[in-house]
């Protein structure tokens, strides 16, 4: 693959993008039949944020709809970039919930017929609790208001059908669950995007793109959202940890994530650990604890090839490559520096 990649930097020539594409193209294609949607409604770009400020820029903001409602879990991403469209009238609502576990009836109690976007974490970053999506769309439903789902704690460890929750966009990328490096994903409803025309885009969300001549309209279907020249390498690189994703089966997977997750949760309270995280199977792939001094701690373990994350809690996110004895080797090391 890196030799294909370096043979077409050395013998350039135009007729290389459609190669390119047709790598970007399967990578997508393999989301989507992760995700449950229809091949071609995924679309790939390097980051999550660039994506979510792409659909953000196809809506017109001026009252009365002009609310974005969000909540206080969602990833710092979000937050950052619904404030920057304040200058166009984008009017934000942050639901607070008290804690790392969302509060869905006071979430659902603020979506009204101001409402545009309901803009939630399927699972949040900093406890792996999950949201209710169906639920939340009836209520966006009734209201008119559209629902975006940031996927990225979720996709690859978590079962996911757009189809069946018809969910307007969904967002994500490869690094977290998808084995992969460096890619992020798009879905928008199939018959929601001839109706969004994002003002955030690039020469190749044209309909004459890889003619290199001026495009008077939008690319067919998902590739209007675009932007300028891809970087396929990290997509293609990324292809070989989803396939083997897909071979594995989304609920093969997420059995075994429940066990590894249900051993950490065991292990913490039998060591008087306070894990943050729902107890209950409304929980992602990752158990968060409440440890004193977490960040050390955090440091500490990767001294020993011990490897979590701190997000205010210590985050433990095993994978499906992961196994109960290594949950134990964790939990051994965990106690140990707690103690010492």
């Amino acid at each position: 693959m890196l030799h294909d990649y370096w043979e077409t930097l050395r013998t350039w020539r135009d007729d290389v993008w459609q190669d390119w594409h047709v790598g970007l193209d399967r990578y997508a294609d393999s989301v989507a039949a992760l995700l449950g949607a229809p091949p071609g409604s995924v679309l790939t770009d390097a980051n999550l944020s660039t994506f979510l400020a792409r659909v953000a820029s196809c809506f017109d903001y001026r009252p009365p709809r002009n609310r974005v409602v969000i909540t206080d879990l969602d990833y710092p991403t979000v937050p950052f970039i619904f404030r920057a469209y304040g200058r166009y009238g984008a009017q934000l609502d942050v639901v607070g919930t008290g804690g790392p576990h969302l509060d869905q009836d006071a979430l659902e109690a603020r979506i009204d017929e101001r409402t545009l976007l309901v803009c939630v974490p399927h699972a949040s970053f900093t406890s792996g609790a999950t949201v209710d999506l169906s639920r939340l769309v009836t209520r966006a439903r009734q209201v008119g208001a559209l629902v975006v789902v940031d996927a990225f704690q979720t996709v690859g460890v978590v079962p996911f059908d757009v189809t069946a929750l018809d969910v307007d966009v969904v967002l994500g990328g490869s690094h977290k669950w998808l084995c992969g490096a460096g890619t992020a994903f798009l879905y928008v409803r199939p018959d929601l995007v001839p109706l969004l025309t994002p003002a955030a885009t690039g020469w190749q969300a044209g309909d004459r793109a890889l003619t290199f001549r001026p495009s008077p309209g939008w690319a067919p279907g998902i590739r209007r959202f675009a932007g300028g020249t891809p970087y396929p390498l990290t997509s293609l690189i990324s292809q070989v940890g989803l396939d083997l994703l897909l071979d594995v089966g989304a609920d093969a997977i997420r059995r075994h994530s429940l066990a590894l997750t249900r051993r950490l949760l065991d292990r913490a309270e039998a060591a008087d650990i306070t894990a943050v995280s729902p107890t209950d199977s409304a929980r992602g792939g990752v158990v968060c604890l409440d440890v004193p001094d977490g960040e050390a701690v955090k440091q500490r373990l990767a001294a020993r090839d011990v490897i979590c994350s701190w997000r205010g809690y210590l985050r433990v996110g095993p994978h499906v490559y992961n196994t109960l004895d290594e949950i134990d080797l964790f939990m051994d090391a965990l106690e140990e520096e707690l103690h010492r």
